[in-house]
């Protein structure tokens, strides 16, 4: 499970002005944040525009992925949903040559009941290939798993971990002082990340990992005080992230960097003037 420690990316899907898939964009992006020194990818979760893919797009971006990264880092895919045979049908009809795990979000929209949330885990678990690693995400989903549900699924053999999103420190330090030794809570918040790893989880899997792969390098796996510095370098730039939706804003510092454009599939839209200037005059002082 060491394999999951560190910073995982959540990887942008790139897209052409037309809205297809730009895929040398997408092998650009994989080679910088390699180079960076992110510890593993994470394909197609939602800053990946999973949503607005249709089945076969996700296949092909999916394979791209695999193709491009050659076993240099772990790779994780997306998968899940709030209709559970929909997410069983998906891994029957999945390869998984080249996959290490999954992300698979808690049902949305339905707002089940924390009994229901470890049904729907359970199953799939059983049903999956490869690991698991759950995703807490309240803001998107509107249902929070507590940390009583999480704990239940840890003992799971398949469910290796948490991406918590909740924002609740004491949420995750219920986790980290009841979780099973082999079980990772990671950061499912950069802003938190350090806080996070200060309790006792493994790492992040970050959204702006995709344009600050090196800052993540240091908060994760630098000294105490390069870590901090890290962390704090991320204050002036997390909200703006995440002002007109994910990832409307990372895109719009990607192409600042020239590694992708920053075009998003409706209904999302791209960085509005005043966004996009916000962005590019905090990128100047992070480069």
């Amino acid at each position: 499970m060491n394999s999951f420690a560190g910073t995982g990316v959540a990887l942008v899907t790139p897209f052409h002005d037309d809205y297809s898939i730009d895929f040398e964009s997408l092998n650009k992006l994989i080679d910088f944040t390699l180079a960076g020194g992110v510890d593993y990818l994470v394909v197609l979760g939602t800053t990946g525009e999973s949503a607005t893919l249709s089945p076969g797009e996700k296949k092909i971006v999916l394979q791209a992925c695999i193709d491009h990264n050659k076993g240099r880092v772990p790779l994780v895919y997306g998968l899940g949903g709030n209709n559970t045979q929909a997410v069983l049908d998906e891994i029957a009809q999945t390869d998984f040559s080249g996959v290490d795990a999954i992300l698979s979000v808690s049902p949305y929209y339905n707002k089940p009941s924390q009994s229901g949330i470890i049904a729907h885990y359970k199953i799939i678990a059983d049903a999956s290939p490869v690991p698991v690693i759950l995703y807490n995400v309240p803001g998107r989903t509107m249902s929070n798993m507590t940390a009583e549900a999480t704990l239940a699924l840890a003992e799971h053999p398949n469910i290796i971990g948490m991406k918590e999103a909740s924002g609740s420190l004491e949420q995750c330090m219920q986790i980290a002082a009841n979780k099973p030794d082999d079980f990772l809570l990671i950061s499912g918040d950069d802003l938190l990340s350090k806080a996070i790893l200060s309790i006792g989880g493994v790492g992040v899997i970050s959204v702006l990992a995709n344009a600050l792969p090196s800052t993540f390098r240091d908060l994760c796996h630098g000294t105490e005080s390069a870590s901090l510095k890290a962390a704090f370098s991320l204050l002036p730039i997390n909200d703006l992230m995440y002002k007109e939706g994910n990832p409307v804003g990372i895109k719009n510092l990607l192409s600042h960097l020239g590694i992708c454009g920053d075009q998003v599939r409706l209904p999302m839209l791209r960085a509005s003037i005043d966004l996009n200037l916000k962005i590019q005059e905090i990128y100047k002082t992070l480069v």
